[in-house]
This record gives C-alpha cells, structure tokens and sequence, in this order.
C-alpha cells in the first residue's frame, strides 16, 4: 500500500513575479514555461490563478505553459 504523501510546498513568489515582469507581458507577448518548471516552483493552481486574474490565457502544449498577455478574445485554429 502506497502512502499519501501531504505537500508543504510554499510557492516562491519571487519565481512567479518575475514572469509577469517580462518584457513579453508588458508588451502583450508570449511567455512559455516548462510545466515540470512551474509545478516545482509555485504549483499549477497559483500560476493558473495569477493568469486568470489578469485575464490572461493558458496553453498547456507539450510539457509546457504557454501565457498569451493579452486579454482580447483567443481564437485556436487547428
């Protein structure tokens, strides 16, 4: 039997700050992040949160985040 392991993790705040200081966000670009980068760092839920109150949009795409800075309609053509 497998035992459950409780999580005491602690988002590093100073990580999650310095993606919405970059140039990228300030000038309504892109900003991408390794998913295994972002889980270790701060967890999905607070990055999903900082994204959404922003309202920013989310890709997630082959083991990466992928932030659109912008808060205009998202359109994905396949």
């Amino acid at each position: 039997m497998q035992s459950l392991r409780l999580s005491n993790h602690r988002p590093n705040e100073p990580w999650l700050a310095q993606i919405f200081t970059a140039k990228a966000v300030q000038s309504g670009g892109v900003v991408r992040r390794a998913v295994q980068d972002v889980e270790r760092e701060v967890g999905r839920d607070r990055l999903m949160q900082e994204v959404a109150a922003r309202g920013f949009h989310l890709i997630e795409c082959g083991g990466q985040f992928v932030i659109v800075c912008r808060t205009s309609d998202l359109v994905v053509h396949f």
